[in-house]
């Protein structure tokens, strides 16, 4: 049957039109991810690895995509992720019944070979689906070649990629070699459909779908920590999305996409397909809170491998294997995400962060807090607090990336790893590192020090920042300090709007005008409330932030609070991670215990 363009015009690509980022779900395996949209497209993938082209591109109006589909498009949408897990299911009321598809990419990932696993379920009668696989190296650019038809399985190439896919035998191909057509289910019945994609010949049988199934099933089961209160299954949620966007022993992706504008034809739309050393530490944070240490591991694993390796040249982020990111290009050849134009590397790469590595010596020490640290990692930690004695006069970009100044947050998160070190560390390097915190703590009062008695943003800048929370919260003060209590009280008094917290203000414009409020903030602000004693002000912000999201449950870097839309890359890895960390601090999810 041919392909719908009444649906899905020509010249946006030959996949779905997009749709706000809040109705995207997130598929991943550790080692790439996918972002599903509401009518079952799979519009977004990268293969073979996170920051590799796409083979599936729509999201951004390149051509690829794989439609799964009720063919009655009289339909109302939605879907759920299966408990603990990143196994979604997308569920359609139609006008002739209900129809769901159940969607994953095989777990644990291989590096190399992804498997897509999605399977068809008629509930309550006979249904049509509409299915088209139409994959496309290199952001839609590479054709389809080699395209072979045995039975039901369908073997192409695309670029430098191989495919195979499985369960298509009715479906037909289309005039390039794609599959488009139908797929009709009976009532109560259920229908396999598997895609293969692999940088290697795939010269292996085929897998086998219920196994895959089983498999998938139970090592999410496996990898992730129960979880117990009142926002159980948002926090166990987050701590699975901070394990899907995770390689084992490697590092984590800020985000699973790029060029997903942080406001409309702003200019602000970034790659973040690689792992922040920030974003691993505050992840590997949240992660020592649960009570298993798999996601702490890896954070240290990679951490240290990168600490040991640059040194006092550590870059603010890396591939996740470890590489450097590559500088940013702009693909004029595709229209984007409506509002922005299509990026993909980052400049990053050259910035000095100072806040960073106070981040990892927080991780460091949470680590070695629960004897997980070993020799390696002991000799990162004491690089680092090295690096941060010979550096921290710097002027630095700080946590928002922004031109180099002498940050006060920067400094004063030095001064909290260090303090965090000092307790984990032998007497000799105890006394020392705690004296260099003292030492850059009096330098900031000196100058980072607002006449008030608040911190303010930066030595040279006396407007407030809400990175300034983050202080307190990780122990660089403590929480009867009269500057820390200053500065939340200005900073929610200055930058709040209806429960959600913007960064700063960048002009005399109301807030909200020239971004979005950032959902970290808002967790952030919920945990400084917490630890100030404030645990009713503490609930009303976690709940707040904790609404910021879709149906899937997912949190984007920012949240248009007028608008009520999610914006950014998503899903935004240190969101979760903060979101998780609040959660379990303020009790509203607690490990279950044996």
């Amino acid at each position: 049957m041919p392909f719908d363009e009444r649906r899905f015009p020509a010249g946006a690509g030959d996949g779905p039109r997009p749709h706000v980022l809040r109705e995207y779900g997130l598929l991943a395996d550790g080692h790439r991810g996918a972002l599903i949209g509401p009518e079952g497209d799979v519009s977004w993938l990268c293969a073979p690895g996170w920051a590799d082209p796409p083979v599936f591109s729509s999201l951004l109006g390149g051509r690829g995509s794989y439609l799964v589909s009720p063919a009655n498009r009289r339909f109302v949408w939605g879907g759920h992720y299966e408990p603990g897990s990143l196994i979604w299911v997308s569920r359609w009321v139609t006008t002739d019944g209900i129809v769901e598809c159940r969607e994953a990419l095989l777990f644990p990932g291989d590096a190399r070979r992804l498997v897509l696993l999605r399977q068809i379920r008629a509930l309550d009668g006979e249904t049509a689906v509409r299915v088209r696989l139409d994959p496309r190296a290199d952001f839609g650019r590479e054709p389809l070649r080699d395209v072979h038809r045995d039975g039901d399985r369908w073997t192409a190439r695309t670029g430098g990629l191989h495919l195979r896919h499985t369960g298509g035998a009715a479906l037909p191909s289309g005039d390039a070699g794609q599959l488009d057509g139908e797929l009709r289910v009976p009532a109560g019945g259920r229908h396999d459909l598997v895609l293969e994609v692999s940088a290697a010949p795939l010269d292996g049988p085929a897998p086998d779908p219920l196994e895959s199934w089983r498999i998938t099933e139970h090592r999410w089961h496996e990898s992730v920590p129960r979880l117990a209160g009142g926002a159980q299954r948002d926090a166990t949620l987050a701590y699975t999305v901070l394990r899907g966007l995770t390689v084992p022993r490697g590092g984590m992706v800020a985000a699973a996409s790029t060029a997903l504008p942080e406001r409309a034809l702003a200019g602000r739309n970034y790659d973040y397909r690689y792992a922040w050393v920030r974003d691993q530490s505050f992840a590997g944070q949240a992660a020592a809170l649960t009570g298993r240490y798999d996601l702490l591991d890896d954070a240290v694993a990679f951490l240290t491998e990168r600490v040991l390796a640059d040194g006092d040249r550590l870059a603010p982020a890396y591939t996740v294997t470890g590489g450097r990111v590559p500088p940013q290009t702009e693909l004029a050849s595709l229209p984007g995400y409506p509002g922005a134009p299509v990026r993909v590397g980052n400049w990053v790469g050259g910035q000095f962060q100072l806040d960073a590595f106070g981040e990892v010596l927080q991780v460091f020490a949470a680590a070695a807090r629960h004897d997980r640290l070993a020799d390696d990692s002991w000799r990162a930690l004491t690089e680092t607090a090295r690096t941060i004695e010979k550096r921290w006069r710097e002027p630095d970009s700080g946590i928002w990336e922004l031109p180099a100044r002498q940050w006060t947050h920067s400094k004063l998160a030095c001064v909290a790893g260090l303090r965090a070190a000092a307790r984990v560390a032998p007497p000799a390097l105890a006394g020392r590192w705690a004296a260099l915190g003292d030492a850059i703590l009096a330098d900031a009062a000196r100058h980072g020090r607002h006449p008030s008695g608040r911190w303010q943003r930066a030595y040279d800048d006396e407007r407030v920042d809400a990175a300034l929370l983050l202080p307190g919260i990780r122990g660089a003060l403590p929480a009867d300090d009269p500057r820390t209590e200053a500065t939340r009280r200005t900073v929610l008094t200055e930058l709040a709007e209806d429960g959600y917290l913007y960064r700063f203000r960048p002009d005399a414009r109301p807030l909200g005008a020239a971004e979005g409020a950032f959902v970290l903030c808002g967790f952030a602000a919920a945990l400084a409330a917490w630890r100030c004693g404030d645990a009713v002000g503490a609930t009303r912000w976690f709940e707040r932030n904790r609404a910021a999201c879709g149906p899937p449950g997912l949190y984007s870097e920012e949240y248009d609070v007028r608008q009520r839309q999610l914006r950014g890359n998503a899903p935004q890895a240190f969101v979760h991670a903060m979101m998780l960390e609040a959660a379990i601090t303020l009790g509203q999810a607690v490990p279950c215990r044996p």
